[in-house]
């Protein structure tokens, strides 16, 4: 099974680390780190740590290509990125020692034209086709409409390739309100976002589960909708359940997310049952908590931790 991931607004993730953030004071950094990454990129970093083959694809500027290319060497990634000229965006992390908070400052990103959308079709084109996954993950560049997802995921559909996604906003909303046969097959979206496609609070879990059941209804096979600290929830034609993390040592709380959609997509890749999907997922997310960038633990010490995760039945 092909597996590919798309980013078109990736960026080089530069995390501080401050004994506490206080707005409008001085502070002294106690370290500092880059990350090559984006949503896209973050997923599949994950997924070569897991030790499936993987190929990455987006946009990417030449001026400041060397993170980049490391990073899918080293993970040995396919790489097959367009590459205009510019500069990738710089996304700045402030991360809160004391009570463990990251505080995002993300920049504007390249803009690009139709030529290179364009490209990246041919490349989507290339790398998939019946039976493969691809994941649309991240924001977009200002030169994109929102409806870019929703496009691609028809297309991607009509080749025969499962699509999972993971974005929010205009974008979010968009793919959504696709044709039922041009919908993503799988989508992750946090609280805050789901409430914003929604147009209302979500306050309490039974909230969150009606919002997922119509969206699973309305024929998106898996929904999964995180939950920070309170886990993730899982809907499909197979139910509704929670995952429940174990205590996590937290080292960075950046590419959490993506972590969990490279576990879903892990698990969708081995056809796993709900349950056992949602312990993967879990167990992604709470690993890559315990390391810095968008890396995972070993193997055997991800499965330790997913069978360590309780699962509950909702109604």
């Amino acid at each position: 099974m092909r597996l590919v991931t798309l980013t078109l607004n990736p960026a080089i993730d530069q995390t501080v680390t401050l004994d506490a953030l206080t707005p409008g004071s001085v502070h002294r950094a106690r370290s500092v780190w880059s990350d090559a990454g984006g949503k896209g990129v973050n997923v599949a970093c994950c997924l070569a740590d897991w030790g499936l083959a993987i190929a990455a694809t987006g946009v990417l500027g030449q001026d400041n290509a060397a993170p980049f290319a490391q990073l899918l060497a080293a993970k040995s990634i396919d790489d097959r990125f367009v590459w205009i000229p510019g500069e990738t965006r710089t996304n700045l992390k402030l991360l809160d020692a004391s009570g463990g908070d990251t505080t995002d400052i993300n920049l504007p990103g390249l803009e690009f034209g139709p030529s290179t959308v364009e490209a990246v079709r041919a490349v989507l084109a290339d790398l998939t086709g019946p039976g493969s996954l691809a994941v649309l993950a991240g924001s977009l560049p200002r030169s994109l409409g929102p409806d870019i997802y929703a496009r691609l995921t028809a297309e991607l559909k009509r080749r025969g390739a499962r699509v999972v996604l993971d974005a929010s906003g205009p974008a979010l909303a968009a793919a959504l309100a696709a044709g039922r046969d041009s919908l993503p097959d799988a989508i992750k979206p946090n609280r805050h976002e789901l409430e914003e496609w929604a147009g209302r609070p979500l306050p309490t879990l039974a909230d969150v589960l009606d919002a997922a059941h119509h969206l699973q209804r309305s024929g998106i096979a898996l929904v999964c909708v995180s939950l920070g600290a309170e886990g993730a929830l899982f809907v499909s034609s197979e139910g509704a359940l929670r995952a429940l993390p174990p205590p996590t040592r937290v080292a960075s709380t950046v590419g959490a997310g993506d972590a969990l959609v490279a576990g879903l997509v892990a698990g969708l890749h081995d056809g796993l049952p709900l349950p056992d999907l949602a312990r993967r997922a879990l167990a992604f997310a709470a690993g890559k908590l315990s390391r810095t960038g968008a890396n995972l633990p070993p193997r055997a010490e991800v499965e330790a931790i997913a069978a360590d995760i309780q699962v509950e039945r909702l109604g």
